[in-house]
């Protein structure tokens, strides 16, 4: 069994609820889901949230939506994760984050597909990217979450739930999905404002004509329109996690 685990919290520090943001009506959140669910090798998809009472709403829109929903623990992401997916017990898990609302589900089934044929642990497009941010999917297999739940104790670890993994190529069997084109200056994820108004200019131009429009056909408009590159340009990839390394050297030197 495939399970999609999608985290997502309200108390993002640099646009706070963005999740709920409406997107032509609705919360950002279910646009995303709606073009997960497109999936055709997930077999099931819930949503991992916190239990605190900033959450509340965001366990609401599930609720509304039909959206499966768990509810743990704010800042330890890996605990979450892991109790999120104890209980469906299933073979390999996809990671995906809810600042994504240009999600592909079609790049979903290729990374999965590439994973499964591979016999790897653990893969995704995020080891050397290539995809635009925003793209960013990781499959492993369920051991591999529970050996990281055990074992990690670094803050990047626990808040952004692989890096375990990935830091012990040792004990994982790695793949690592590359596009043809190197596209990772592309700026597709959701942190800052900016980045929302380029998610609704695109969603604007596309849903009433192609509800299911692809990272192809935004490519395709982006290359046409270059102006919308520069809406987002200046911010950098990665900087949550940037900031967790950060912490974890002042963990190394309190122990």
């Amino acid at each position: 069994m495939i399970l999609c685990i999608l985290q997502a919290r309200t108390t993002s520090s640099r646009l706070p609820g963005k999740v709920l943001k409406p997107l032509l009506g609705q919360p950002m959140l279910v646009r995303q889901v709606e073009r997960v669910r497109r999936s055709r090798l997930i077999n099931k998809l819930i949503v991992a949230t916190s239990s605190d009472k900033t959450d509340d709403d965001l366990a609401a829109v599930c609720s509304k939506n039909d959206i499966d929903c768990f509810r743990g623990d704010l800042d330890d992401v890996l605990d979450r994760f892991y109790h999120a997916a104890v209980c469906h017990n299933p073979d390999h898990i996809v990671r995906l984050t809810g600042d994504c609302p240009l999600m592909d589900p079609a790049l979903i089934d290729q990374l999965i597909a590439y994973h499964l044929k591979n016999g790897f642990d653990y893969s995704s497009n995020t080891i050397e990217p290539t995809y635009p941010d925003g793209l960013d999917i990781e499959v492993f297999r369920f051991h591999c979450l529970v050996k990281a739940w055990q074992e990690a104790e670094l803050p990047s670890e626990r808040e952004h739930v692989t890096p375990y993994i990935i830091n012990h190529s040792e004990l994982f069997r790695l793949g690592n999905f590359k596009n043809s084109e190197d596209l990772s200056s592309l700026r597709w994820t959701v942190d800052e404002k900016a980045d929302f108004e380029l998610i609704e200019i695109l969603f604007n131009h596309f849903y009433s004509l192609k509800p299911d429009f692809n990272k192809d056909d935004i490519l395709t408009h982006i290359k046409a329109n270059p102006h919308l590159m520069d809406l987002n340009a200046c911010y950098q990839r990665n900087e949550g996690f940037l900031k967790s390394l950060e912490e974890d050297e002042d963990y190394k030197k309190g122990k």
